[in-house]
């Protein structure tokens, strides 16, 4: 008997064994329950998500002996001939070969005869974007008035070039890219059948390598056993994708916060001395960046690393600003357009480039600190703790900010240390509403508790007075209260000041209790 490769041989055959498209089989199997199957479907999504396999499994369905009004048996005669490609009345059409108006009005011509065996004749047109448009007008007619013996599936990737007039007469469905998680379901299976030893992170990197596509999965691990034979390591898996997997980038990224270009430079010419891909160490090294910025941001629950991946790049996002890695994102992300040999240039410069852009931030910052000082009118007053010292300093506008130490365990510490706390552990009915966006934004901290009130320092005035409308301050009350446990009142303010003595002394977990204007 002829083997089969993976994804023909692994195919699903009923609807509950697709994979990763529930919304989509659920529909379909009500349909089948109580009868009410339409005349034409379209299914839309990426390669590899299902849609012909489901195409065919309806075939089945709606014409299994057995049953015809639920999932087919796949054991009598008319399952079994759809399944081996031999009915006569499911008909599968590619539209990328067959693109021309006369294709389609032979099968208008068909359409019109009667099944030879089973209960409806279906029509599955794989690639329906493919027609011509005189073809898709064809198509079109038919579609409108079809007999009632025959049922259409088109299948798409690109379902925006299709007529809007051919969408309009079809029930659409639209398959998403399948997660890791169930690749790696599937892939298991499989090996677990196929006698095949393989380790999880290995089978973790051929999902990931596959995008969402678990034919492109199955077709990467029927690659691995054809050359590694039944006993796969992660090394080679990562040989056959070209993956370098690399402790180096992670190196490489420190030197990139802590502005070591020397260092820098001497690990990228490592890498090439090893023989590795520089585009892929480079695609590597944007994706650990990339997870880096998800975390500097609070958005760590999307990145998809080990858990001892994330404690590390906590650590680092605790040490580097978020505009520093931002840079380093762009510059290195930008190389894979640029990439046309095999020279360790483009990643030398890009190291380079970072560290400058990040000295050249630096010195703006200083010199505009600079010509702040040398202009006089402010006065700042700075209490120290224990101390009745005060430090004046001449600076720009005519302000005077009085700021104090907060006391060691009082409720204001409690609320910066525990800030991010208190907003993601806000009561579930508040979490959607207009107020947690403002309360999420940047820049947002308590600056001072008086007389029971919190007083709220926003970077940016339109936070500050979307923040002080009723209804939101009312939210923000409410969950700072709970954190609190007592009942207290918000007060909001814009961040006053952009003096460095100022910040200093804020980083130092100062607190801002006045603002007087003279």
């Amino acid at each position: 008997m002829t083997s089969q490769v993976f994804y023909r041989k692994w195919r699903p055959q009923t609807l509950t064994e697709l994979v990763g498209q529930e919304q989509v089989t659920k529909t379909l199997l009500n349909a089948l329950s109580s009868d009410r199957v339409s005349h034409a479907y379209l299914f839309c999504g990426p390669r590899g998500t299902g849609k012909t396999s489901t195409g065919r499994i309806l075939a089945k369905a709606v014409n299994c002996l057995n049953n015809g009004k639920g999932e087919p048996c796949n054991t009598c005669a008319m399952c079994q001939a759809i399944t081996e490609g031999g009915a006569l009345d499911v008909i599968e059409i590619d539209a990328a070969s067959n693109t021309g108006v006369d294709d389609i009005r032979s099968l208008r011509e068909r359409v019109n005869y009667v099944p030879n065996q089973a209960r409806y004749k279906v029509y599955i047109i794989d690639e329906v974007h493919m027609l011509s448009n005189s073809a898709s007008n064809a198509l079109l007619k038919t579609l409108e008035e079809p007999p009632s013996h025959v049922i259409f599936i088109l299948a798409t990737t690109e379902a925006h070039k299709i007529i809007p007039t051919i969408l309009s007469r079809c029930q659409r469905f639209d398959f998403r890219r399948l997660t890791q998680v169930d690749i790696v379901s599937k892939l298991s299976r499989i090996c677990s059948v196929e006698d095949i030893k393989i380790e999880p992170e290995a089978l973790r990197l051929i999902a990931k390598a596959a995008s969402g596509s678990l034919r492109d999965a199955e077709n990467l691990l029927e690659q691995l056993t054809t050359y590694y034979g039944s006993e796969i390591e992660i090394q080679q898996v990562q040989t056959v994708l070209g993956v370098t997997g690399d402790w180096r980038t992670r190196e490489l990224v420190k030197h990139i916060i802590n502005n070591d270009v020397a260092a820098g430079l001497i690990t990228i010419n490592s890498v090439n001395n090893d023989g590795l891909d520089l585009k892929q160490f480079n695609r590597e090294l944007v994706e650990y960046l990339r997870a880096l910025l998800m975390i500097k941001t609070g958005s760590g629950e999307i990145v998809d690393l080990t858990v001892e991946d994330i404690a590390e790049l906590k650590d680092i996002s605790d040490i580097v600003s978020l505009p520093q890695i931002l840079r380093a994102v762009k510059i290195f992300g930008q190389l894979e357009l640029s990439f046309d040999s095999y020279s360790a240039l483009p990643l030398e410069l890009a190291m380079v480039d970072c560290v400058l852009s990040s000295e050249k931030n630096e010195e703006s910052t200083i010199i505009n600190t600079k010509a702040e000082i040398s202009h006089p009118a402010k006065t700042i007053d700075i209490t120290l703790p224990d101390k009745s010292i005060t430090k004046h300093e001449t600076v720009t506008d005519q302000k005077t900010t009085t700021i104090k130490l907060p006391e060691e365990g009082s409720e204001l510490e409690q609320l910066r240390a525990n800030w991010k706390k208190v907003v993601t552990q806000a009561p579930a009915d508040m979490k959607r509403t207009p107020a947690m966006a403002f309360l999420r934004s940047s820049g947002v901290k308590p600056v001072a508790f008086e007389d029971n009130t919190i007083v709220l320092s926003f970077k940016y005035p339109y936070h500050k007075e979307k923040m002080g409308e009723p209804q939101n301050q009312k939210v923000a009350e409410k969950i700072i209260s709970k954190f609190l446990g007592h009942p207290c009142s918000v007060r909001c303010v814009c961040e006053p000041e952009d003096n460095h003595l100022v910040k200093e002394a804020q980083r130092l977990g100062a607190q801002i209790t006045s603002v007087e204007e003279k």
